[in-house]
């Protein structure tokens, strides 16, 4: 509750949620909580998952090199790089946006398709915040 209020606090003439670099700081944040479920006793966060991929980056390359894990991955990258920037890229977090969609899409999909309830939840905040975020780069 109390970090809600941070992120709602008036600051500067504007309330913080509708700061881009902090609407950004929790697009990256909500992306590494999707959660999959495959099989009978398989499941995992996608943060769990990157872990995974960034080991097998050095040892197993080829396994990582699939389109379902490179475009998000380069999607929350670009999200980093906003960070450092004083007031993002309206292109580059966009673009991020949509990279990092394209999965959480298609979990929200899976979920709805396999009725289960922990996936469609844990993606419905980037969906979220997405939709807000992209209304705040086109507001006048």
């Amino acid at each position: 509750m109390k970090a809600l209020l941070f992120v709602l606090k008036y600051h500067n003439n504007q309330y913080m949620l509708y700061n881009k670099n902090v609407l950004n700081v929790l697009l990256l944040i909500s992306s590494l909580f999707g959660y999959l479920e495959w099989g009978q006793t398989n499941s995992e966060f996608i943060f769990q998952a990157e872990a995974d991929i960034i080991i097998k980056i050095f040892t197993e390359t080829s396994s990582i090199v699939h389109p379902l894990i490179l475009i998000p991955l380069a999607g929350q990258i670009l999200l980093i790089i906003s960070l450092f920037q004083k007031e993002p890229s309206k292109l580059l977090t966009i673009i991020a946006i949509s990279s990092i969609g394209i999965l959480l899409l298609f979990m929200l999909l899976v979920g709805i398709l396999a009725a289960n309830f922990k996936i469609i939840i844990s993606t419905l905040p980037f969906l979220i915040l997405s939709f807000f975020t992209i209304r705040q780069h086109y507001r006048k």
